[in-house]
């Protein structure tokens, strides 16, 4: 039970941190909203975790004797990818950074980076829970 309950706390923490990059990123991005010619980065990180979160609804194998080979899951890679969006530009200078999507971004952003860490706060408390009252 408790290794699906730490499964859960490693993916969470993961997109914590993927939130984190993007928050970074997004404000690298506002900051430079006026610099001629500079790209806008984005960060990608959720197909990654989607995929890691479906392998573990993949089949289980119960084994009875130590000599059985098991079923292992292979770790997807969860690496968080920064990108240059090298896309056109409606602007003169070369700049493609729109203050107003960047803004609406960091609000999207910020909401997911708080609920996600309002989830990991709440499976830290239930593991409290479980080991205080299995005394």
């Amino acid at each position: 039970m408790l290794n699906g309950v730490f499964n859960n706390m490693n993916l969470m923490n993961t997109a914590l941190d993927g939130y984190s990059k993007r928050n970074e990123a997004i404000n690298n991005n506002i900051s430079n909203v006026n610099t001629p010619g500079y790209k806008k980065n984005k960060v990608s990180f959720e197909e990654n975790l989607k995929e890691q979160l479906n392998m573990g609804n993949s089949l289980k194998l119960n084994t009875t004797n130590s000599r059985h080979i098991g079923f292992k899951n292979k770790q997807i890679n969860t690496d968080i990818k920064i990108t240059k969006d090298n896309s056109y530009s409606t602007r003169n200078d070369g700049n493609n950074v729109n203050i107003d999507v960047e803004m609406a971004n960091l609000t999207k952003n910020t909401m997911l980076y708080n609920a996600i860490a309002r989830q990991v706060s709440n499976e830290s408390k239930k593991i409290r829970n479980i080991i205080r009252e299995g005394r």
